[in-house]
């Protein structure tokens, strides 16, 4: 019997109790347990499913976007009429359902070097699931210096990877960390996010679940979490492959500006930009004015403006396909990288013509033309 787990409860967990190494007492650990899971988006949802469901006494979100269509292909916590609203608020009315037992806090916000510590410091674990390596060294800065475990993953087209970084050793050391791994960003737009590159819908399920057992691992002691060890999988391939990371003498005193760490705050020459409707406006005012895509040939085929099509890392091979005697609008999907691509052209040559179209093509569907696909 258990003190702490209801009767309701033994016979919800039973699959984990009647594991000999797991018992009532690894289940105990968990409903005592409390986790934090940054980013409820493609690993946060298989992720959050699997600890509600597992018993995980307290959990808490972080998570400041909202639902879109295109992000229903991998995030299995959202359906098609969550589409818009908050995400960390329909992840908490998902998981109460799964699991009354538990307990769901949610930070519908942003994680700051101003708040990180603050919230890091009501939980025992964090589970990181971001896109984007300003809030991934945030994350691995404020666990070092708050001294709390660090369950990574993250994912990219076909590969996945996951670690656990900053745990607690038996003699009072902690294992490496995510810096000791990458002490430094990699340059600006060398590594698109899932949105510009992709991600194949089912890999975000395999890494988060991952993620999910070595959290799992971590508040029972059951088995040997991924410490000091980098796990990766390539399910093009279905290759994997077992890193050894090594501990090296980083030095994380203080919480930081990871933007400018990251090299997004250098100071560039403001991009011209467009709004959809003055876009349109253009358009109804037959004004002279050329539009180029900088998307991916099969993006276009999807859904277009009519634009003509030159991916972005063919853009500067161009140069004499632009014109410079009339106003260029440069569009993508949300306006990132067409950013990239003026960016590039303006460094190649003096274009002063060159507008972005705010929001991209998501943004012309979603404000102008709601019957054009999306993706």
């Amino acid at each position: 019997m258990s003190n702490l787990l209801s009767p309701e409860e033994l016979k919800r967990y039973s699959r984990h109790i009647t594991i000999p190494e797991f018992g009532v007492a690894g289940q105990e650990k968990l409903k005592q347990a409390k986790v934090l899971v940054i980013g409820s988006g493609g690993l946060g949802s298989p992720l959050l499913l699997y600890l509600a469901a597992a018993g995980v006494g307290h959990i808490g979100i972080v998570d400041f976007d909202t639902v879109d269509d295109s992000n229903l292909q991998r995030q299995v916590l959202f359906t098609v009429d969550d589409v818009g609203l908050p995400k960390a608020e329909i992840a908490e009315q998902r998981l109460q359902a799964l699991n009354p037992f538990i307990k769901v806090t949610v930070y519908n916000t942003a994680l700051t070097s101003e708040n990180a510590l603050d919230i890091i410091s009501e939980y025992d674990v964090v589970a990181d699931g971001t896109d984007n390596f300003p809030t991934r060294y945030l994350v691995n800065d404020a666990c070092v210096i708050a001294g709390k475990v660090n369950v990574y993953a993250s994912i990219f087209r076909f590969e996945g990877q996951a670690s656990v970084f900053n745990y607690l050793n038996q003699d009072g050391t902690r294992g490496p960390n995510y810096r000791d791994m990458f002490p430094e960003p990699p340059p600006p737009g060398l590594v698109p996010n899932c949105a510009e590159g992709g991600v194949l819908g089912v890999l975000p399920g395999i890494v988060g679940s991952i993620q999910a057992a070595e959290v799992v691992k971590v508040i029972t002691g059951v088995g040997e979490p991924l410490v000091g060890r980098l796990f990766t999988i390539d399910v093009a391939s279905f290759e994997t492959r077992t890193l050894k990371i090594r501990k090296t003498d980083v030095q994380i005193k203080e919480l930081i500006d990871y933007d400018e760490f990251c090299g997004l705050k250098e100071e560039k020459k403001a991009i011209k930009e467009i709004s959809v409707q003055e876009f349109e406006s253009w358009k109804n005012l037959k004004k002279d004015f050329h539009v180029i895509d900088v998307r991916e040939p099969y993006e276009y085929e999807i859904s277009n403006l009519g634009a003509e099509l030159i991916p972005l890392g063919e853009i500067t091979n161009h140069l004499d396909k632009i014109p410079r005697d009339k106003k260029v609008v440069v569009h993508c999907k949300m306006g990132g990288r067409s950013a990239k691509a003026i960016e590039a052209l303006e460094a190649a040559y003096p274009f002063d013509n060159l507008y972005n179209l705010k929001g991209g093509i998501l943004a012309y569907a979603k404000e102008i033309d709601a019957s054009l696909s999306t993706y």
